[in-house]
């Protein structure tokens, strides 16, 4: 398509929301308008383009909203997403997710409804569609490229794990939001003389423990890049809360960890792109280290807190950057792209990157493995977030 053609963009957000999205989305709405672009909000993520009906018009503005500048002039001071999100996979909807005027099929467990979202693009009158969410939400979109409908993905997810970017918005945000609750922590920690426990969110990326331990100074940080045996970690945590003045010791753990032996673990159903929710490790490690230390323990699964409230500084300019980066992709008629930080740097690679490999902690050049702990063995050349 050329850049002539695009006369109304579509926008879209998906998976978990992350403080940033707002001010991307302003971003890309003022931008878009400034150049003469109209602009659609499809809301609640792909569920949107799965639940809109062109037959029946009362399910139009609930899923498909024109945006202007009034409406999300003031969005980017606060988190989250005003146009919603979903886990929807319309290549493989489950039953219970597909709209009744789809179910040509009440047997069928799971369908691909990807002709269905087609047809509502073109009679939306997009002619280009921004999904902005992590892999599983951009994999979809590269999946739509593959189809031949035009895509311009922008990478997010607190995670930081989408593959093809060093950065993703939310990112900075989360682990701000984790060094200042693991400095509040302190306090209780130190007054009752225990070890810390703290359960972070990042499926089976380790970064968001990894970047928060090394930057709040937590004694160890287990990550779910490396199986930890928990004989070795109560000795070390134990040496960490002797050679402290305040008898205390803190540690951080990915919600994707597992013991030596042990599964990552898992509850509920899958979702629609064949994930169970993640989360129990850090409590079944204080259970244990209670045990074989007889001290005290304090858990904090700090959770959706990460991903809570207004974005920081550095999500507001990287998510403003890729809205700015993707328009002017469009304009210049450069699609099937996702917009990425690559050593510092803003550019784009192909969507299919996405789908390519798997983003995880470079375990050799950050992590002793040995002490369970950050160790960032050379500074020089690498970027910001020693990604």
């Amino acid at each position: 398509m050329g850049k002539d053609k695009i006369k109304t963009i579509g926008i879209l957000t998906g998976g978990g929301d992350v403080p940033g999205l707002n001010p991307c989305i302003k971003a890309v709405v003022y931008r878009a308008i400034e150049e003469g672009i109209s602009v659609a909000g499809i809301r609640r993520g792909w569920a949107g383009l799965v639940e809109y009906n062109i037959e029946d018009e009362s399910t139009h503005n609930l899923n498909v909203v024109h945006m202007d500048k009034g409406m999300v002039r003031t969005i980017d001071r606060s988190g989250g997403t005003i146009l919603h999100t979903s886990r929807t996979n319309p290549g493989a909807l489950k039953k219970s997710e597909l709209p009744a005027f789809l179910d040509a099929n009440p047997t069928k467990e799971r369908t691909d409804v990807t002709p269905h979202i087609l047809k509502n693009l073109e009679h939306l009158g997009i002619d280009l569609l921004i999904p902005i969410g992590g892999d599983d939400t951009l994999s979809y979109g590269e999946r739509l490229d593959e189809e031949g409908f035009p895509v311009i993905g922008i990478p997010k997810t607190m995670d930081n794990d989408v593959f093809g970017t060093d950065y993703c918005i939310g990112f900075s945000t989360a682990v701000t939001r984790s060094v200042n609750f693991i400095h509040a922590l302190r306090t209780s920690t130190g007054s009752h003389e225990r070890i810390a426990v703290i359960e972070l969110f990042g499926r089976n990326c380790g970064e968001t423990s990894l970047i928060s331990a090394y930057l709040a100074g937590a004694d160890r940080a287990i990550i779910s890049e490396v199986p930890y045996d928990p004989q070795r970690l109560a000795k070390l945590i134990m040496e960490d809360k002797r050679a402290n003045p305040s008898n205390y010791a803190m540690l951080t753990i990915s919600e994707g960890a597992k013991m030596v032996g042990g599964k990552v673990l898992e509850y509920g159903e899958k979702d629609a792109y064949g994930h169970r929710k993640l989360g129990g490790i850090g409590i079944a490690t204080g259970d244990i280290l209670k045990k074989l230390t007889g001290q005290g323990i304090v858990f904090q699964q700090l959770s959706y807190l990460m991903r809570s409230g207004a974005p920081d500084s550095l999500d507001l300019m990287v998510a403003i950057n890729f809205a700015n980066m993707t328009v002017n992709l469009a304009k210049k008629g450069v699609l099937g792209r996702m917009v990425a930080l690559s050593g510092g740097s803003y550019t784009d690679v192909p969507i299919s990157t996405v789908t390519s490999g798997q983003k995880r902690v470079d375990v050799r050049e950050l992590y002793d493995i040995d002490q369970y702990r950050p160790k960032a063995r050379s500074i020089v050349g690498k970027p910001m977030f020693l990604y």
